[in-house]
């Protein structure tokens, strides 16, 4: 498993978000490019990058933060948020990005899934985000009556093999990760996922190794480790077994 550093950005700043409240935000670098280089200095290998206000607003509002990134630091970067038309995503990868990350807005809108995959593949993810286990569109404000985990089946049947499940409501809470959740999803997931959401301490990543699903191909942490509640080294080093 990789553990993939979160830079989250809104208004050009590097924040975290409370549970995903906008009202609920944390600035940690007032440059994205600042947060990017040190999780690289600290040895991460891959990063995840969001674009709040793109989430929000339907459309990219941080391409330009992206191609910055890519440029400045030679690693790997997955990016999402507004990325809801070919031209988005089109944009996205033109800029860098080695991964885009659609949302699941993507399932209201098959044809574009469709163009996206057949054009991209693997390099497009689709990020199924859920609130008490329901999935959670626009920014997280706004919760459907669709299951996680049913959501998986239909994505599978348009082609996707890469997905990122975050647990809204334990996002930037600290408070680890719902390891029966987790197992649900790994059981519906054909192909492999990301996990995010909650993890705050060594011992969270230490879990979710343990729970030994060969579909689990990465966690994704931001807020513990702005916090230096760990280091990139030792949240690697606990998904490899060795720390």
């Amino acid at each position: 498993m990789i553990l993939y550093p979160a830079i989250d950005i809104r208004g050009g700043k590097a924040v975290r978000l409370m549970h995903g409240r906008f009202d609920a935000e944390t600035v940690y670098h007032d440059d994205p490019l600042e947060a990017a280089q040190s999780w690289v200095d600290a040895g991460a290998r891959y990063l995840h990058v969001v674009d709040l206000d793109g989430a929000r607003q339907g459309e990219p509002a941080s391409i330009e933060h992206l191609r910055r990134i890519v440029a400045g630091t030679g690693v790997p970067v997955q990016y999402g948020g507004g990325l809801r038309t070919a031209a988005a995503v089109r944009d996205a990868l033109r800029a860098g990005a080695e991964r885009v990350i659609v949302g699941t807005a993507a399932l209201r809108d098959v044809d574009f899934l469709d163009e996206i995959v057949a054009a991209y593949g693997p390099r497009v993810v689709v990020s199924v985000d859920a609130r008490g286990g329901r999935i959670t569109t626009a920014g997280w404000t706004k919760t459907s009556e669709l299951r996680a985990v049913d959501a998986f089946g239909h994505l599978h049947a348009r082609g996707v093999s890469s997905f990122v499940y975050t647990d809204a409501d334990r996002d930037g809470a600290l408070e680890g990760p719902a390891l029966d959740d987790v197992c649900e999803v790994a059981a519906a997931v054909r192909g492999h996922f990301l996990y995010a959401g909650g993890i705050g301490d060594l011992e969270h990543l230490r879990a979710l190794r343990g729970l030994r699903q060969v579909n689990l191909a990465g966690v994704i942490a931001g807020k513990a480790l702005y916090e230096r509640r760990f280091t990139v080294a030792q949240g690697q080093a606990a998904l490899d077994g060795k720390g």
